[in-house]
């Protein structure tokens, strides 16, 4: 079977880029009638992104398309999910980790962060609980998930705020390193400031930390400092991708082969890389296989291609969660 575990119905910040973006989606579902770049042309995308914005990423027109694409790609199972720090419930939590200091870095984050976090964790649960049956009537299982940052020394609260729901599954992930947003474009001349090997042993600690808090499900995009590819020579990463092998294993956490990073950002690999995915699976890691999309258009992208990469690498199952609970179901 083939499924699609950690997808996104919106992402800010709310640019003409993001207008633009939303517009080819919709477009990708219904053409528009008028000819590109006129000005009737301009008059129709403005009048179905008004009505997108006004009615918002949860409603089920929106949450339909993605049933759409998922049903034309052949999933069998779909796991929604959105990032923490979407929920203003989550403000104090983030405001304690992240630097919103009184500099560039923090004035940057913080106008970020007001930026994106723009929606209840209540309504988002709602509205995916309400879409369950109508995707179940289409013959594909939709699951409720979250996507949470994780930041040392936060467990306790991170808990607390996962606790309020109940989630089918929570993924857990590093964006911060030291209260810096590493996969910011806005941030990411920093990477020039730092010493990559000192800099990749502090994120794989992290995520050793976040893997043994016992907090997740399975823990996502295990090697996304890598976005805007900045690396050292990757056999110098072996060591920590057998430490964190290791922490997968002993907590019986999984992991995915997620694309996010292959057709999004500019380092155009997936992430676990080709030799992270061997050491894994060399260690009896289980897996799920996600898009990371942000739109519907791209659900399930290049699912095929990662559930291929599995099989021929020997993997036969895939992991699917119910209930906060791990299925494993035959891959493929």
């Amino acid at each position: 079977m083939k499924v699609d575990y950690h997808l996104h119905l919106e992402e800010g910040p709310y640019s003409l880029r993001w207008l633009d973006r939303t517009n080819i989606a919709l477009g990708h579902f219904y053409p528009q009638r008028e000819d590109l770049h006129t000005l009737d042309w301009l008059k129709e995308s403005m009048e179905r992104l008004n009505d997108r914005v006004q009615k918002g990423s949860y409603a089920p027109e929106w949450i339909d398309l993605y049933l759409q694409e998922a049903k034309r790609k052949g999933l069998s199972e779909v796991g929604i999910v959105d990032h923490l720090y979407r929920f203003k419930e989550t403000r104090a939590y983030f405001e304690k980790y992240m630097d919103i200091s009184d500099t560039e870095l923090g004035n940057k984050q913080r106008n970020w962060l007001n930026q994106v976090m723009t929606e209840s964790m209540g309504d988002f649960v709602r509205a995916i609980t309400a879409t369950k049956p109508r995707w179940e009537a289409e013959g594909i299982t939709l699951r409720l998930g979250i996507e949470a940052d994780y930041f040392p020394g936060g467990e306790e609260e991170l808990a607390k705020l996962l606790d309020a729901y109940d989630w089918d599954y929570v993924i857990g992930s590093v964006h911060f390193l030291n209260g810096w947003g590493f996969d910011n474009p806005d941030t990411q001349q920093l990477f020039t400031t730092f010493d990559l090997h000192h800099l990749y042993e502090d994120f794989f600690g992290v995520v050793e930390k976040a893997i043994r808090s016992n907090l997740f499900n399975f823990v996502a995009h295990l090697d996304n400092l890598k976005v805007f590819n900045h690396r050292p020579d990757e056999n110098d990463l072996l060591p920590h991708y057998e430490r964190i092998a290791k922490a997968l294993v002993e907590t019986d956490t999984a992991t995915e082969v997620n694309a996010g990073l292959y057709y999004r950002y500019p380092v155009k690999e997936m992430c676990p890389s080709p030799k992270f995915l061997d050491v894994l699976l060399q260690n009896g890691v289980d897996f799920t296989t996600s898009s990371d999309s942000h739109f519907p258009d791209d659900i399930g992208a290049y699912v095929d291609l990662n559930t291929e990469t599995l099989l021929a690498k020997g993997a036969v199952k895939v992991a699917t969660y119910e209930k906060r609970q791990r299925i494993l179901k035959p891959l493929g």
